[in-house]
């Protein structure tokens, strides 16, 4: 038969199961076997395990580096196509910003005044022409026009009035000049000798090719294009014919060679003066090993060609980029390929697993079944002893209410005692009244009796409420002040017997204290009981005082009394059932074990300190009441 087990004892019975089936297991012979069942699928042998484990790595890492060298390909195929767009773009900012003065020399050299001073004029046609040149300058906005003879020498320029004025410069060793002499036009890039400001030379011839009078020659300052590339920061530039970086958007590369300069193009920029005192021969080249190094950087470089003057445009970008994004990834791909590589290993052996499992859940259902009666007994067994244990402890805290009255029973027949006799003399002072037929006075004397038998009735009900069994409540609202004056109420005539005065100095407006109301006078009872007899033991008569304090969420009633004190070895002794400090046979030594059970289960704290000057005080740290949450501390 099979007995269906609680949840809640299941991980109980599980681990009863496992210690009965450890001897089987550790004799060498599963319990399977040993009952017929099926054998146990022993695991895959360690070289297949390893096998498939060097395999998935072997894939993983070739997945890993396919998906790097084709990601880096695509990557940089895309940044060449942005290089190439980035070509066009700057290829036709340049041509635009060259060809719309490519008009100017030719309108100059056909102007009658330029024509006149070649032609043999006087100063005064030459200040005509400077004038002129001048002029056109200033609308055109071009950086200076100026006029060669046919020796190369300047005879007209618009910058005649300046300090490096061209009048009288010699410049038939530029390219330019020659060039429009042979083939009627010129174009060259260069710094200017005379100004040191660099530029582009537009140059037209005047005269037919067989006797030319003069050169007219345009000087444009391409600064501005440069400009608007630093500001872009774009790693774009402009190389001429021997490679030399002329014009760039990173100032780094200016001036600068794309490889090492042969020996005959030192002697050409030399000859031509094309670059004179910045030091381009000495320069360090820009690429090496087919990248564009500079400012720390290996830039990926495209070039296009700018035709007629042999020029190249330039474009670079970091290959970082792309390369971080290969190594992405394939580190993702390996992440990847080892997640899937290790969910089948992981799935394979769980299969392994589940059937062994499977295998062993027969016998260890059977050893279960075999347990859980037992179990269930001993849990039976454990609830009926918490039930004796909770009625044993309710007993102890009668018995204890009862030990607090069987301290006071003298002194409370002693106050019994006293108006019992005083209302049998009083009822008999009334019948001779009534004899003397003095009605007043038997009226009085029956007021008198009257106020009598009201006061025993209410010590006969504090002692009634204080020594009846309380059942445990939830925990609800209670006033420390009206407990505290129940308690002094059926403690009354023991503090009047002990001459010890009990003095309470609490706020009007103390909040309420979340408990039980029964349980909270009884406590106040043991505890100022406690301290008034201490204080008479010692042979004084100073007040036991109470005071409190609100803070925290936490009512704090502090107990001061002037008794000899508890040493402090014995303050955790204390709180144990049955220890007593008294003389054998004056208390059960179960006052503050009760005490302590009753607070600890309103959540509240208790402790005994020395009281400066001598005696002890007793702290209660009582939590305060929370309508929000039924009160419960």
């Amino acid at each position: 038969m099979r007995v269906r087990v609680p949840g809640d004892l299941r991980p109980l019975c599980r681990r009863a199961a496992g210690r009965r089936l450890a001897p089987r297991v550790a004799s060498g012979q599963s319990s399977g076997e040993s009952e017929g069942a099926r054998p146990v699928i022993r695991r895959p042998a360690g070289e297949t395990q390893h096998a498939l484990i060097a395999a998935a790595v072997v894939v993983t890492l070739a997945a890993a580096g396919g998906a790097f060298v084709a990601t880096r390909e695509t990557a940089l195929t895309a940044l060449d196509q942005e290089l190439a767009d980035r070509l066009t773009v700057t290829r036709y900012a340049v041509v635009s910003e060259i060809e719309r003065y490519r008009y100017l020399p030719s309108v100059v050299g056909q102007d009658a005044r330029i024509l006149r001073l070649l032609d043999g004029g006087d100063a005064r046609a030459a200040d005509e022409a400077n004038a002129y040149l001048q002029t056109v300058r200033d609308l055109s906005h071009v950086d200076e026009l100026f006029l060669l003879d046919a020796s190369g020498r300047t005879v007209a320029t618009s910058n005649w009035n300046t300090p490096d004025s061209f009048l009288g410069q010699v410049y038939a060793f530029r390219p330019y000049f020659r060039e429009a002499l042979t083939s009627g036009e010129g174009r060259y890039f260069a710094v200017g000798v005379t100004t040191g400001k660099p530029g582009y030379f537009l140059s037209v011839r005047i005269g037919p090719a067989a006797h030319p009078i003069g050169v007219a020659v345009v000087k444009i300052e391409m600064a501005s294009l440069e400009s608007t590339w630093v500001r872009a920061n774009e790693a774009v530039g402009l190389a001429d014919g021997l490679g030399i970086v002329f014009l760039a958007g990173r100032r780094d590369w200016r001036y600068r060679p794309l490889h090492a300069l042969s020996e005959p193009a030192v002697a050409q920029l030399v000859a031509e003066r094309r670059y004179e005192g910045l030091g381009v021969a000495t320069s360090a080249p820009l690429v090496e090993g087919g990248r564009l190094v500079a400012g720390g950087e290996r830039l990926r470089l495209a070039g296009l060609g700018l035709e007629p003057d042999g020029w190249q445009v330039l474009a670079a970008a970091p290959e970082a980029p792309a390369t971080a994004t290969a190594w992405l990834v394939a580190a993702m791909t390996a992440l990847g390929g080892a997640l899937l590589s290790g969910a089948g290993l992981f799935w394979r052996q769980r299969r392994q697993i589940v059937r062994m499992r499977l295998e062993q859940a027969d016998v260890l259902e059977r050893r279960v079944a075999e347990r859980t009666e037992d179990l269930a007994r001993e849990v039976e067994e454990r609830r009926r002893a918490e039930e004796e244990l909770r009625r044993t402890h309710e007993s102890l805290v009668h018995a204890a209410k009862l030990a607090v009255l069987g301290r006071m029973s003298s002194t409370i027949v002693h106050e019994v005692s006293q108006p019992l006799s005083a209302l049998d003399n009083t009822l008999a002072a009334a019948e001779l009244h009534l004899a003397a037929g003095a009605q007043a006075k038997v009226e009085k004397s029956l007021a008198s009796a009257r106020g009598l038998l009201r006061r025993m009735q209410e010590m006969v009900r504090s002692l009634k409420r204080f020594g009846a069994r309380t059942r445990p409540e939830p925990a609800a609202p209670v006033s420390v002040a009206a407990a505290l004056d129940t308690a002094l109420e059926v403690l009354a005539p023991r503090l009047r017997e002990l001459a010890v005065p009990v003095t309470a100095d609490l706020p009007a407006d103390l909040p309420p204290v979340a408990g039980n109301p029964g349980q909270l006078q009884q406590v106040l009872t043991n505890l100022v009981l406690n301290a008034a007899e201490a204080t008479a033991g010692a042979g004084g008569t100073a007040p036991v005082t109470l005071s409190a304090e609100v803070g925290a969420g936490r009512l704090t009633l502090i107990l001061a009394d002037r008794g000899p004190g508890i040493p402090e070895e014995l303050r955790d002794k204390v709180f144990e059932p049955f220890f007593t400090t008294r003389v054998t046979g004056e208390g059960l030594g179960l006052g503050l074990a009760i005490v302590r059970t009753i607070l600890d289960h309103m959540g509240a704290g208790f402790s005994f300190r020395a009281r400066p000057g001598g005696g002890t005080l007793t702290v209660l740290e009582l939590p305060l009441f929370a309508p929000r949450d039924g009160g419960q501390p």
